[in-house]
């Protein structure tokens, strides 16, 4: 996708690129987030590289530390949002968003010292 990307488009501006990323190649480097979570860092930084050489394309911005580019086009790093998506389904399961007669495989656990925390 980032080929197709880099074929079709001589000078991507920032906003440009943000918006095709968004929409073409970050869809491919997050398809099963929910079930497949790498946790080896080789794996991590695997996923990583791609996001790297994506924003590598925005000529503005390709002098920058990785991690300068990400703040620079305002994006976060895939691991941060594998983290923020794991954490938004835990929530959703804890308050009971989801259908009730799906049955998930763990169950809350009564008798435990939450510092007056319900969930």
């Amino acid at each position: 996708m980032l080929g197709l990307i880099k074929r079709n488009f001589m000078y991507l501006t920032e906003e440009a690129f943000v918006t095709l990323y968004k929409s073409v190649a970050r869809s491919h480097l997050e398809y099963a987030n929910s079930v497949w979570n790498p946790h080896r860092q080789g794996l991590i930084k695997d996923l990583e590289k791609g996001q790297m050489r994506a924003t590598k394309l925005v000529l503005t911005v390709k002098h920058l530390t990785y991690k300068e580019r990400l703040l620079q086009l305002k994006l976060p790093t895939l691991k941060y949002r594998r983290l923020r998506g794991h954490m938004i389904e835990a929530f959703k399961i804890l308050t009971g968003k989801y259908d009730t007669n799906v049955n998930f495989s763990f169950e809350k656990h009564q008798d435990c010292r939450s510092r007056g925390y319900n969930f």
